[in-house]
């Protein structure tokens, strides 16, 4: 029976992969537009760019130790499980008592934070001094209320997801950048820095409250007996809570991650902060595009279908095995196109008004920090979905706290004493901050992979098949960085795309000459819309 259910849910699961991707595209896309807005008013190197990004970081904390990465591993297993069987109503009585906890819970650390702003700023941006000190105090008590209501909007995304609607979800932040967008313009040009930084937070509170209630009647839809109650007495509702406790350590053991990356670089000169929130901003694009996409659909498939026998097991490796090619085969390119062609892309997407050459440089240098570890990242997603399907929360909690303890110690090695030695400024440490994180990313992959593959079986990517990924993107490279040196001066743009065009059309190419299933499938969907 296994085989049978495999095949049937495939295409839908596939289905819903493309819906992520779609989702996180057009929400990846709005971001950049936001982003390159962002540097045209603020450029890189300023005192205001640095207070928002640090302070649009913190906030954020919240939402990431509670929002979509927990929710994901503790409630979408339960409640699509729960669909799965058609047992609605208990699936909507269980929707209901997660949304009415983490309601209550969010608003108190809401209001704790905002209170303690200036202790959280004292800790996570301990080189942020005077006005630029006031001012990102200033715009995290702006920014914490905005991110209770995305946490919430994870919550509808969980819903979401467990009936196989992606798009909306993740489609729906476009709402929350629109708004940031729509601030900048209409104030950037009048505005001195730090009154725009403040009304941009403004905007982002007012987008965080759109994205969530494009969401709700959805929801309300498609759970039509939700009700917000506080029901502790059901065991379902035992499960998630007992289920979101190790991943809740999981994320936060992430997020200590991140503060030490924020307080490094908030040690350094100006400019490293908001070059950081840039390079993230494009790093983050593949793995959300391909491996978050990838994890995203196939969690709630692999709940409804995971048990312990051998039919079980089967399924659980072809799908992960399935998902790590599809991951490699657009990762790998990311990566080299980060690696050999960052500035190129740096400069078309943000090369604007304040922001200048010398800037987009500096963002290739962190860019090509991150592509060290991207490809670990997207399929340590994919893995740790794999966990939490089986719903096992603990293990990728012990191999997260392995990979923050090698991020501090390398990252701080990396950021502050290796550039002294290696004679080069001080600002460069940003890049080895980025590298580190790359190194402890595989070593976490690694070992999700190693324990994953003692419970189910082999799993992993074929050696052959990675490497002929990797010769097609070290030719398309090759290719694109000769037409980059042999080309005149051009706005980025318009270079990105003389340079960047050939990059693409040479991997695919090779691809199919290598007979890699990946690309012929691509090669005959593009021309079937022809």
């Amino acid at each position: 029976m296994a085989p049978a259910s495999t095949h049937t849910t495939a295409p839908r699961t596939r289905r819903g992969a493309v819906f992520v991707a779609t989702g996180i595209l057009l929400s990846r896309l709005a971001g950049l537009v936001r982003l390159q807005v962002f540097a045209h008013y603020f450029g890189l190197q300023s005192d205001a760019a640095d207070a928002f990004n640090a302070a649009f970081r913190i906030p954020n904390f919240l939402q990431n130790l509670f929002g979509e990465g927990a929710l994901s591993a503790s409630f979408i297993p339960v409640y699509a499980a729960l669909v799965a069987r058609g047992e609605q109503k208990d699936a909507d009585r269980v929707a209901g008592a997660v949304g009415a906890l983490l309601a209550l819970v969010v608003a108190v650390l809401v209001v704790v934070g905002v209170f303690a702003t200036p202790i959280l700023i004292a800790a996570i941006a301990p080189g942020f001094t005077g006005e630029k000190r006031e001012l990102t105090v200033q715009l995290v008590r702006i920014l914490f209320p905005g991110a209770g209501l995305l946490v919430l909007s994870a919550w509808c995304l969980g819903v979401l997801n467990s009936h196989h609607r992606f798009l909306l979800s993740y489609a729906a932040p476009v709402m929350w950048n629109a708004a940031m967008i729509a601030t900048l313009v209409a104030f950037g040009a009048a505005s001195s820095l730090p009154r725009l930084a403040v009304l941009l937070a403004w905007g982002s509170v007012a987008g965080s409250f759109v994205q969530l209630a494009v969401q709700v009647p959805v929801v309300l839809r498609l759970a039509p007996d939700l009700r917000f109650a506080l029901d502790m007495a059901s065991d379902h509702v035992k499960i998630v809570s007992r289920n979101f406790v190790p991943v809740f350590i999981s994320r936060g053991v992430v997020q200590v991650s991140a503060y030490i990356d924020a307080l490094l670089a908030s040690l350094l000169p100006t400019g490293a902060v908001t070059g950081i929130a840039n390079a993230q901003l494009l790093y983050t694009l593949p793995i959300s595009l391909f491996g978050m996409s990838v994890a995203a659909a196939e969690l709630p498939s692999m709940s409804g279908e995971a048990n312990a026998d051998d039919a079980g097991r089967e399924m659980l490796r072809r799908r992960l095995d399935a998902g790590l090619r599809r991951i490699a085969f657009f990762v790998i390119p990311s990566a080299m196109a980060f690696l050999a062609l960052g500035d190129v892309l740096v400069a078309a997407l943000l090369q604007t008004g304040r922001f200048r050459h010398a800037d987009a440089v500096y963002v290739w240098g962190i860019l090509a920090g991150s592509s060290v570890g991207l490809l670990a990242s997207t399929l340590g997603r994919l893995y740790s979905s794999t966990y939490y399907a089986l719903r096992d929360t603990r293990t990728p909690l012990r191999f997260a706290v392995i990979r923050v303890v090698l991020t501090t110690v390398l990252g701080y090695l990396f950021a502050i004493p290796l550039p002294r030695l290696l004679g080069i400024a001080q600002v460069w440490g940003a890049a080895g901050l980025t590298s580190s994180a790359g190194i402890a990313g595989w070593v976490e992959m690694l070992l999700l992979r190693k324990t994953l593959n003692a419970r189910i079986g082999k799993t992993g990517l074929p050696a052959s098949y990675v490497a002929k990924l990797w010769t097609a993107a070290i030719a398309g490279a090759a290719i694109a960085w000769a037409v980059k040196v042999s080309i005149p001066a051009l706005p980025p743009v318009v270079a990105a795309v003389l340079i960047i065009g050939p990059y693409g059309v040479i991997f695919l190419a090779m691809t199919v000459a290598l007979r890699i299933p990946d690309a012929a499938s691509m090669v005959r969907r593009l021309a079937s819309r022809r």
